[in-house]
């Protein structure tokens, strides 16, 4: 049987970075709020634990689901 992963979970432990925070994702979750330009995105609302903090972050970041 082949393992099923989900967006969440591949998000999850990875490393993110941009302007304003780097640190890495500790929670991913669809979010139904944010609006994307495209039709083949979709929005997660992300927590992060910064590299140079203890306070936790949340971002919204798009995923490519299509081709």
């Amino acid at each position: 049987m082949a393992n099923l992963y989900t967006i969440e979970n591949l998000l999850v432990g990875k490393h993110y970075s941009s302007r304003s925070v780097e640190g890495e994702i500790l929670h991913a979750e669809k979010d139904t709020r944010a609006v994307w330009y495209g039709s083949d995105t979709e929005s997660y609302l992300v927590e992060i634990r910064p590299t140079n903090s203890y306070k936790r972050v949340w971002r919204t970041l798009a995923v490519k689901v299509g081709e």
